[in-house]
Formats: C-alpha cells, structure tokens, sequence
C-alpha cells in the first residue's frame, strides 16, 4: 500500500472510532460504583386490595440517604411499590437525590432476599445514567437498606 493509501486507511479508521465515541451515551463511557445507606423512617403502605397484605397494595416513601459510613446524609428519595405477590415481592420505581442530580430506578423489591433493580435515568452529573441497583436489606426489619448502584 503507498503512503496515499495508508493516509486515507487511518483517516476513515479514526473517523470511524470517533464517530463510534460520539454516539455513545456520556455514562457509558465511565463506569462508576456509588453505595448509599437509606433510613426507611417514612415507609407506609396503604391497604389497596383485600384486607391485609395482598395484590394491588400501595408502599409509598420518601427517606433519607446516608453515605456508605452511614454517619452523614448526603440525599434523599422518594417512590412507590405496587405488592404483586403477596407475602413475595412488589414492582417499584424510585428517586435517589443525591448532590449533583438524581438517579431512577425501576423493578422488583422482594420480601426475603436481595433485589436487583435497573438504573432508568437520572439528571445532572448522572444524565443518561443505566446500569443496575442492588438493594440489599440490613436488618430483618427493614428500617435500613444498601444501595449499590452500578452506573455503566
């Protein structure tokens, strides 16, 4: 190949990488771990359905954030849970307010295990954030939760 040739091959070959770069979402190019601590003070649920726990019923908050230390609150966040199973699960969608912007969540909180919940949003710094949401309970009454949030 002459030097005309290879001049026009890493020309089209860096157009193509940057172009690449360019249409990729601003979260996808940074990966970033972010462990909360939320005091679930404010949980209520309201009895929707049949009396007692049972499908269609209502879990609302809105809780303080700690750092991962749990000793200062950095947020807040606020949402809902509709129960689905009962005795099993519920379906939610919540917003951590953290400095700097919010991050949206969306999927399953269930009653005896870990859940894992899908990153659908946020504002500021975590504009066109995805990724996941491990919710991890940290005692077995559930007035303390861990967030960890994995932004891709």
């Amino acid at each position: 190949m002459n030097i005309r040739g290879s001049m026009v091959a890493s020309s089209l070959a860096l157009a193509l990488a940057l172009a690449l770069a360019l249409s990729m979402p601003v979260a996808a190019l940074a990966a970033e771990r972010i462990e909360v601590i939320e005091h679930a003070d404010t949980d209520a649920t309201l009895d929707l359905g049949a009396q007692g726990d049972s499908v269609g019923d209502l879990l609302t908050w809105a809780n303080p954030i700690f750092d991962a230390a749990n000793k200062t609150q950095i947020g807040t966040d606020q949402g809902y849970c509709v129960r689905v199973v009962v005795g099993k699960s519920w379906e939610c969608t919540w917003t951590t307010l953290l400095k700097g912007g919010q991050i949206m969540v969306e999927g399953p909180f269930y009653d005896d295990k870990d859940s894992l919940l899908t990153i659908i949003g946020g504002t500021g710094k975590y504009a066109g954030a995805r990724g996941s949401m491990k919710l991890h309970a940290r005692d077995a009454k559930g007035s303390s939760y861990t967030f960890i949030f994995e932004l891709l």
